[in-house]
């Protein structure tokens, strides 16, 4: 006779079922919740009016959000279905059901505060042994952002769409001025085929102003590299007493390009270079990781498809930490952010850069590996001081930590958690959700390193 445990799907229960019997001690979903208890969202709270009726507690939303973000769900309706199904998320929510539009709304509204607990969550870390500023790694990885790239308009047919469309108005204006002589297709409506038509005109006259504003923006910073260059170029031939070699740098050409494009969906985005050579609707989105701890103290999300000019500002952001949290001494990054001004940025921050110079190369010869350093230049500037310590085993060995410092939290955000695309549109609002990822992220990662919870 076999045996098998009944089925009772109608029995009710007895008492009151409890959230907290359900989910396990140690579950993240508890550490999320420990975490958000002990940040201050007084700036949250104030925010609310008090009257019409109960709101749901800033509190219980962020948490919410944040453990999804932390566990792979963004979408803010299935975030509002995982209150019903799962029983983290109940124990988040408190047994409560906010719909998706209350949580898309608090996600939207409170960007600027979650920044601010970005780095309360530090200081979190800090106090529990977790943090400590020494060896840091800067990386940028490509994100999708909420729009096609298939929506992007560039200038040149930009314009050839508007002499189509002005053809278009003149011969329809034509059509309403013989409308009383001749009968007229059925479902033609002459006034509404205009409407839309200028519609579309003033849109495309929009667009194609952003793109003159931003050509006008790039020719100014162009003209400036321009004369800068012209300026040492002639200096260092009246120091030399000759003509320097070389060709002089073209003057920068004013006007937008034909190729210059703007997403009609998403207009602070840009198409970039993506993985497999392809080109996708991205933005570059920055983060400085500690090493050993792998937490994320420090991030941005930038329009600029290369890394060379975000050293500076990086290094900004991390100047502009609490003292609390430390400061670093060695900053590790790729050949993308390898320039001489960048290495002096470093220097004046106080923070000693390893950037490498060039792509190393993936199986290097046995002879290499083993090789001595040369010997240190006498008197040497700061790039060679910096080159020469990455030949020494010292500096090989302490660069090595970038690859398993900044690299593994980009493959677990993207391919572990999923999150490959922006849900939120426009460069402010996109910053503060690469916030809100990284933040989910150390909280994930603080309650990994915690020996028991």
């Amino acid at each position: 006779m076999r045996n098998f445990r009944q089925i009772d799907r109608d029995t009710s229960f007895l008492l009151p079922p409890s959230m907290d019997e359900w989910l396990p001690q140690r579950h993240l979903a508890r550490f999320v919740v420990d975490v958000i208890d002990g940040l201050d969202l007084s700036a949250m709270t104030r925010s609310y009016r008090g009257s019409g009726s109960a709101s749901y507690h800033p509190a219980l939303l962020l948490g919410v959000v944040v453990y999804g973000y932390a566990t792979g769900v963004f979408s803010s309706r299935k975030l509002e279905r995982a209150t019903y199904d799962s029983v983290a998320f109940r124990f988040i929510a408190a047994n409560e059901h906010p719909d998706h539009d209350t949580i898309a709304a608090f996600r939207r509204r409170f960007l600027p505060q979650i920044e601010e607990l970005f780095v309360k969550v530090l200081l979190l870390a800090r106090e529990m042994g977790m943090l400590k500023l020494g060896t840091i790694g800067l990386d940028g990885t490509k994100i999708h952002a909420n729009a096609s790239r298939h929506s992007a308009l560039s200038y040149e047919h930009a314009g050839k769409i508007e002499m189509q469309l002005k053809a278009e108005v003149a011969e329809l204006t034509a059509m309403a001025e013989k409308a009383d002589q001749a009968d007229l297709a059925d479902g033609l409506s002459i006034p509404e085929e205009l409407a839309r038509r200028e519609e579309r005109l003033a849109r495309l006259a929009e667009a194609r102003a952003k793109i003159e504003a931003r050509a006008k923006e790039r020719f100014e910073r162009e003209q400036a590299d321009y004369r800068a260059k012209m300026a040492a170029r002639a200096a260092k031939a009246k120091a030399k007493g000759k003509k320097p070699g070389g060709k002089p740098p073209a003057p920068p050409v004013e006007g937008p390009r034909p190729t210059d494009q703007i997403n009609l969906t998403d207009e602070d985005s840009r198409i970039m270079p993506v993985a497999g050579g392809a080109f996708d609707q991205c933005y570059n989105a920055q983060a400085v990781v500690t090493a050993g701890s792998m937490l994320v103290v420090a991030t941005d999300v930038v329009q600029a498809t290369n890394d060379k000019e975000q050293i500076e500002p990086m290094v900004g952001r991390i100047a502009a930490l609490p003292q609390l949290l430390g400061t670093p001494d060695t900053l590790l990054a790729d050949s993308g952010y390898f320039s001489q001004a960048n290495v002096a940025a470093c220097h004046t921050a106080g923070v000693e850069p390893l950037i490498a110079a060039g792509r190393q190369r993936h199986y290097p010869a046995v002879s290499g590996l083993f090789a001595e350093a040369s010997p240190a230049p006498e008197n040497p500037g700061h790039v060679q001081a910096m080159l020469h310590r990455l030949q020494t085993p010292e500096g090989k060995k302490l660069y090595a930590m970038r690859k398993y410092t900044p690299e593994p939290v980009f493959g677990i955000i993207k391919s572990v958690l999923g999150f490959r695309q922006f849900s939120l549109r426009g460069l402010d609002k996109v910053r503060g959700e690469w916030n809100l990822v990284t933040m989910a992220w150390n909280i994930k990662r603080m309650f990994a390193l915690i020996p028991a919870y």
